[in-house]
This record gives structure tokens, sequence and C-alpha cells, in this order.
């Protein structure tokens, strides 16, 4: 079952909305469902996420469990509906979980994948003067609150010797954001793919820096405990969990297809969203959930600890679960390269 899509004039901000990783947006829910038996498993996703991967890569076929898809406009509500157990499992950027976790929600970290930080970027404006990340002390920076740009904001600046306390922090989520940064209302924005290439192929502004370098380039699939309690669903979210690693794998090698699909399931223009996946989405690999993997997230949320926005310690590892490893690589494996 395909989803209807809304009228073309109101598609590219909200398809933009929807394929967010991160921010305080309200969630929304679909009624697709696929595959057949007795079995359901509910499955969180974003626009244009993994039922479209899986789709279009033919993931989707001869499932002997039914899987129902409930779309959300980001990570934190996403979440919100795991610690609910409303969804068994949904993918996520590297920032929800830790404040998911720093919430004491029952969420279960299960799998990862890495890819390049290219397309996290601090934008400027088209015009814009600023041409290093130090020059963005007494500046005003757009971000959503709680996603992986979030993050990335924060370690940018540090990197440029700067804090956050230097920076006239706008909340905002990413439609609010775009306006805002095209009508000169902030001097920069922090956001990643596709809104960097958006960005980027209308010639509204240009990237000062990316996450290369500065974040871990994560992204999760994040499971209920209770779903992992049960054997049958266990068996299911492994199976769907091999299934999504092959589509991941099958979009570098089909990547003009692979935009094609992504483009007509969430309204963005074609250019625009080859431009993510050579940057971003082919650039990602199946990893294991490893040490390395806990400390690089304990770091972000002990960078949100000491900033205060996440109110207690966090231990990171207490929040996943490596039963579905397998043979995968180190999640310090390198990404693949960006094409293009």
């Amino acid at each position: 079952m395909r989803r209807r899509l809304v009228p073309a004039a109101l598609l590219l901000p909200l398809a933009l909305l929807l394929t967010a990783c991160g921010g305080n947006a309200s969630a929304g829910t679909g009624t697709d469902t696929d595959g057949k038996g007795s079995l359901t498993l509910n499955v969180g996703d974003q626009k244009g996420g993994s039922e479209a991967i899986l789709r279009a890569a033919g993931e989707l076929k001869n499932l002997d469990y039914k899987i129902k898809w409930s779309t959300f406009t980001s990570g934190p509500p996403l979440l919100e509906a795991v610690n609910a157990k409303a969804v068994d499992i949904g993918g996520v950027g590297n920032t929800p979980p830790v404040f998911a976790a720093g919430a004491g929600s029952k969420i279960t970290v299960v799998a990862a994948f890495h890819g390049t930080s290219k397309g996290d970027a601090i934008l400027v404006p088209k015009g814009s003067k600023l041409t290093e990340p130090e020059q963005l002390k007494g500046k005003s920076v757009a971000v959503a609150q709680g996603s992986s740009a979030h993050y990335q904001l924060v370690a940018s600046l540090k990197a440029a010797g700067l804090s956050l306390s230097d920076v006239k922090v706008k909340y905002l989520q990413p439609a609010d954001a775009l306006a805002a940064f095209t009508s000169g209302k902030v001097d920069a924005w922090a956001v990643w793919d596709p809104y960097t290439s958006q960005v980027l192929q209308a010639k509204q502004g240009s990237i000062l820096t990316t996450g290369d370098g500065v974040t871990n380039g994560l992204t999760f699939q994040v499971a209920a405990p209770n779903a992992l309690q049960d054997k049958k669903k266990a068996a299911a979210i492994k199976d769907y969990l091999e299934r999504l690693r092959r589509a991941t794998a099958w979009v570098y090698g089909h990547q003009e297809e692979w935009a094609r699909v992504w483009a007509k399931d969430t309204g963005l223009p074609y250019d625009v969203a080859l431009a993510s996946v050579k940057r971003t989405n082919a650039t990602r690999i199946s990893v294991a959930v490893d040490k390395p993997l806990i400390a690089s997230e304990q770091q972000i949320a002990d960078a949100f600890t000491e900033l205060k926005l996440i109110p207690k310690k966090v231990g990171f590892g207490d929040f996943v679960d490596t039963r579905y490893n397998g043979d995968l690589p180190p999640s310090t494996t390198p990404a693949r390269a960006s094409v293009g």
C-alpha cells in the first residue's frame, strides 16, 4: 500500500520536515501494512525512510509476519512511541536516543549504521560575510532542539574554540528554520541532509562547516524492551534488521534509482534527492553496536549533561542490546566515500 501524497504546493516543506532526524515535532501515524501472518511488528518510520528503502530494494517481499508502519515527523516523538510500547522498533539519528535515555525512557539501541557527516552542516545564507566557524560568536543560529544537528552545532563550535553560550541559539523546527534562514532572520542554520542539499542546489546559501570529523555519523534502530523480551517479536526484529541492512547496501549500487524513489515518496526535487543520496545516504554501512559506539554516544550524552540540557548523568551502555551484531564490522569502520 502506498501513501497518498499531499498537494504539490505543500509538498517540499512538509516532506523535508518528515525526513527530520531530530527535534520536538509532533507525531503522525500511517496505516500501511506489509506481509502476512499472525504476528505484527509495529515499525516507526520517517517519510522516505526505512519503508521506502526496503520497498525500493524489494525487501518487503515474502514476509511471514506483518509490518504495520507508523510515520513520525522526527526522532524524539518516534522514541516517545517506543517508550509507550506503541512502536516495537524505529530509526533515528545519533542524538534523540541520548535525550530519551536522559528522560528515563524505556528504549534499546539494537542496530547501527555509519555514514559520513558531510550532510550535517552549518549553513550560512547567500551573501553572508561569514567564512569561518569562529565568526559565529555573537551570531544567531537556528537548530532543532534534541536533533543530531544540535550536537553537531555543539561539537563544531567546540572545534572552533567556542561554546553554545557564545551564539544566540534559536530553537526552530526545520520548516520554520528554513523560512528564517531564507528571509535573513538568522545568521546560520545547523541542519542535516536533505536540507543541506536543498539549500545548496537552490543556491540559497553555502556551507560554513560540516560535521565531518567532529560527529560520529551514526544512525540507529531503536527497539522497545518489551518487544525484545517477546521471543516471536525478537525473531521478527532480527529478520527486519537483516532486510534493512541489505537494503542499505543496495542503495550504494543504485543511487539514481533510489533518488528517484525517494523523490517520489517525499516530494523532494530529484536533483536534491540525488545530491543527498550521494553526500549522505549512500555512504552508510551496517556496523556493530559495540564499545567504541557506546563511548562515542556517551560523549554526546556528557556534552548535553554539562550544558544542563539533559537533567542527569546518562550511562548510554545501559540502553543497548548487542544480540543482533552477528559478524558486522566495528562501528569505527569508515563509511563509504561520498560520490560527487
